[in-house]
């Protein structure tokens, strides 16, 4: 097997890790530090992230979705294919290195998303979006981080914090989707999105997609109520993967 060659690197903001990418022969890697955060192998539960959060606007042909994290294109591309010809896809991407690696060694992984005339993206810090939008989108997809116990970035903590969630849920129209990417079920963190107003369904989805193999990751999808009227869920994943802090993405 040959070995990986790094392609480039970039220091995130703030207190942020470096973030890296490698490739070898036709796949490509994303590591902060010796982490990886995503593989282009790997892309089954970002593909699922976008696809049950879009399919729950099916009767919105103009609807405005906000994607925090651009990763490797990945969640942007499924993103629009779900989405109609009139949608808005706007995606918030902090580390300029990422999104200048998707206009060129991963531009064509994912289709050239960013191509789209449907998608703006903006060098921001999807947190900040979040707190000045009002009622402004349809749906809050976020591969941020590692989920809810960041791992590059400790500023990333406030977007699944109840302040954050209760943004997040202003800055949804009624009946409007948040969904959130993590590495593993976290209980707590589904009483907070409850707690925030949020009907909540936990999705257990596969990294490697069409594949029975490979890790478990869990994708939130939180509906936010017309008036913020608690509704509790009884949908539970059907297997119960670890909640191990270490469990690094993918595996």
């Amino acid at each position: 097997m040959n070995p990986w060659t790094l392609l480039d690197s970039s220091q995130t903001l703030g207190d942020g890790a470096r973030l890296s990418l490698y490739q070898r022969d036709t796949e490509f890697s994303i590591k902060a530090g010796n982490y990886e955060l995503m593989n282009s192998r790997v892309h089954g539960s970002e593909d699922a992230l976008a696809k049950l959060a879009c399919k729950k606007l099916s009767k919105h042909p103009r609807a405005r979705v906000l994607i925090g994290g651009l990763g490797i294109g990945y969640i942007v591309r499924s993103a629009l294919n779900e989405l109609g010809a009139k949608a808005q896809v706007v995606v918030a991407e902090l580390v300029t290195a990422v999104v200048q690696w998707n206009r060129g060694f991963l531009a064509d992984l994912a289709g050239n998303p960013l191509d789209d005339n449907r998608v703006t993206i903006h060098e921001a810090d999807v947190a900040q979006m979040i707190k000045t939008a009002k009622g402004d989108y349809n749906a809050i997809l976020l591969d941020v981080d590692n989920g809810p116990q960041a791992l590059t970035r400790k500023g990333n903590d406030w977007l699944y914090s109840i302040n954050g969630l209760n943004t997040a849920f202003a800055a949804l129209r009624p009946k409007g989707v948040l969904a959130i990417w993590s590495s593993a079920l976290e209980p707590v963190f589904t009483k907070r999105l409850r707690k925030a107003g949020f009907e909540v369904d936990e999705v257990g989805v596969r990294a490697r997609r069409g594949s029975k193999g490979g890790a478990h990751h869990i994708v939130w999808i939180a509906i936010r109520n017309y008036n913020g009227v608690i509704l509790h869920s009884q949908g539970h994943p059907s297997w119960c993967p670890p909640t191990s802090p270490n469990l690094r993405r993918p595996a």
